[in-house]
């Protein structure tokens, strides 16, 4: 029975390692697959973030105190990349789920429920997939956008130790989430609608673009309950010294909460949906 399953260490650690470098190897040894994924944020970099010139609109000193006084920063491209960390972060995490969809599409699924393996580390696996392959990336995104200007003078080694913390609370509640619809789907075209469907308004309803205070009262109510919201909080306090609307604790706080909160539903389905 599945509720019976036992866990024994260290052999559940290496089974969720060498699960997770199955999928990891995919990836690595495709170097395409990397660039492709990088596309689309560097495109919100280079066209938006760069075309979205701010900076000329609001020009001098009156201009850069505008600037400050509504994103926290004289820069726009600088507020905009830290939001790109996190939509790579999140876009990747997304994709955690297709990959049960494909396993149990070509038989691996069934192959490794007739094993001994716990469910709970299928999950653990695909989710540590999808944490690993979306801080690099995230990494990847923060070179190239220094590269085209953002501003560092704020970026210490401790920034970037809370940026990532925070980008890996991220990944491992939304990999978990998207597992988790993912756990009795068959059929990947309905599970690339769901991440469709989800992405952009999970962005937009966000402070990625925008700050929540400027926006309406609604969309503010929903930017305050997403994740989304509180990585790049976290990230733009860190990396560009712009101040949150709470204490950065209480931030990550909300980001483990929402991480552990996930992670466990997800794996305490899989025992019930998680089937050949």
């Amino acid at each position: 029975m599945a509720a019976k399953e036992k866990v024994r260490f260290p052999s559940f650690l290496r089974t969720i390692v060498s699960l997770s470098n199955r999928d990891l190897k995919k990836w690595y040894l495709n170097p395409a697959l990397l660039v492709i994924s990088l596309i689309q944020p560097i495109i919100w970099l280079t066209l938006f973030g760069k075309a979205f010139n701010l900076g000329s609109l609001f020009a001098g000193n009156a201009g850069s105190a505008i600037l400050t006084r509504i994103f926290g920063t004289s820069s726009y491209f600088s507020f905009l990349a830290i939001g790109m960390l996190a939509f790579i972060t999140v876009s990747t995490s997304m994709m955690g789920g297709m990959s049960i969809v494909w396993d149990r599409r070509f038989g691996f699924i069934d192959k490794i429920l007739s094993t001994p393996v716990s469910r709970a580390a299928i999950i653990i696996g695909k989710i540590a997939n999808s944490i690993v392959r979306a801080l690099i990336q995230a990494g990847v995104v923060l070179i190239i956008a220094v590269a085209l200007g953002m501003t560092v003078s704020y970026i210490t080694l401790s920034g970037l130790i809370t940026t990532f913390g925070a980008l890996f609370l991220l990944s491992f509640g939304m990999s978990s989430l998207f597992i988790l619809l993912a756990l009795r789907s068959r059929d990947w075209q309905s599970q690339m609608m769901i991440i469709n469907l989800l992405m952009l308004p999970l962005l937009f309803a966000s402070n990625a673009f925008f700050p929540v205070a400027e926006m309406p009262s609604w969309l503010q109510a929903i930017a305050n309950v997403n994740p989304i919201s509180y990585a790049i909080s976290i990230g733009r306090n860190a990396m560009l010294g712009i101040p949150t609307s709470s204490s950065i604790y209480l931030q990550m706080g909300y980001l483990g909460a929402f991480a552990v909160g996930m992670g466990i539903i997800s794996i305490v389905l899989s025992w019930k949906l998680l089937k050949g």
